[in-house]
């Protein structure tokens, strides 16, 4: 459908495995070091993705690991053992702490930093880490590693000609989806129903159709062309034009069915089930606190904030001002 396929595959979908191989109590909470409970939330929510810590606790990265120095992913392989192996009430992560700056430069220890961007950046770092040792590699081949595999996935644009009605399709590949709250945002379903309704593009956004060869008025459609298998969703909550915090609660369901916003609508409907959300507490969108809730391999849901994990039922985890979304199909 006009996408280039990749030449080689980096990592073999049919190995990812999206139930808990292990099942266990929720493992240790982490120490705040000051200003730290934006890293210490992205990490949790990353231990308790059920299909990466598989994948880490199988040891297959870092038995083949050829990478010299700083590593994101057997960063993260150690991290998650830690958290999951230790007999502690809670730890140090110590070597996430130490490495920032290989994570993301902007990013100054004991400043409060964005929970979101230090998500992006760890994702990155980990894809860079997976591409290590491979040399000259396509693009679309790129999108094949593990973490592609688990969180990436392909938005499908298509934009009409209202002239004549020709089309022209493209495709860009997402590892997350960052959502506008500020209108008709009353649940998540609303505001993913009006992310696919096609919209009219402004004048100065209008081009020569290919067709009918004129310059004429166009309307855009974005559409979840494949959907990822697991979806890290951001609401969000920081007005770009006042700076102020949006504030207002946004309903979003346990259980999430994407087909209504897929490029093909008709077939069985795909299933999300909700397993961590990241939470900020604070007035501006610049200080405050960040905390989560995970489910564990139990099956059982559990309040972390920084050293502290809690017992809480679904219906707390719902009711909350939520910035960050995890869903895994």
């Amino acid at each position: 459908e006009g996408m280039a396929l990749p030449q080689r595959i980096v990592f073999p979908p049919e190995k990812i495995c999206m139930d808990w191989q292990q099942r266990q109590r929720p493992g240790a909470g982490l120490f705040n070091l000051g200003n730290t409970c934006y890293i210490n939330v992205i990490l949790q929510c990353l231990t308790y993705t059920p299909p990466l810590a598989n994948y880490l606790l199988s040891y297959e990265h870092s038995r083949s690991c050829q990478q010299q120095g700083f590593c994101m992913m057997c960063t993260m392989e150690a991290h998650i053992r830690k958290v999951l192996y230790s007999p502690a009430r809670a730890i140090l992560p110590g070597a996430v702490l130490r490495d920032l700056k290989f994570i993301g430069e902007e990013f100054e220890y004991g400043r409060q930093e964005n929970a979101y961007e230090f998500l992006r950046c760890t994702l990155s770092a980990m894809q860079r880490a997976c591409l290590s040792g491979y040399c000259d590699l396509d693009i679309s081949s790129q999108e094949t590693t593990i973490i592609h595999q688990i969180f990436g996935g392909f938005m499908k644009s298509r934009v009409t000609c209202l002239s004549c009605q020709a089309v022209v399709d493209s495709y860009e590949a997402f590892l997350d989806v960052s959502l506008d709250i500020r209108v008709r945002a009353s649940s998540l379903t609303t505001v993913l129903e009006d992310c696919v309704t096609p919209k009219e593009l402004d004048q100065r956004e209008c081009f020569r159709c290919i067709k009918c060869k004129k310059k004429a008025a166009t309307s855009k459609r974005v559409t979840v062309h494949r959907a990822p298998r697991v979806l890290t969703l951001c609401l969000e909550r920081a007005d770009q034009q006042t700076g102020t915090k949006i504030s207002k609660f946004v309903e979003y369901p346990e259980y999430l069915d994407l087909r209504p916003y897929m490029s093909d609508t008709a077939g069985e409907p795909l299933l999300c089930s909700l397993y961590a959300i990241v939470v900020h507490s604070g007035d501006t969108c610049l200080e405050g606190h960040f905390l989560c809730y995970t489910k564990a391999s139990n099956g059982l849901w559990y309040k972390m904030d920084d050293e502290f994990v809690d017992s809480c039922d679904i219906h707390t985890v719902l009711g909350q001002q939520a910035y960050l979304l995890f869903y895994a199909r």
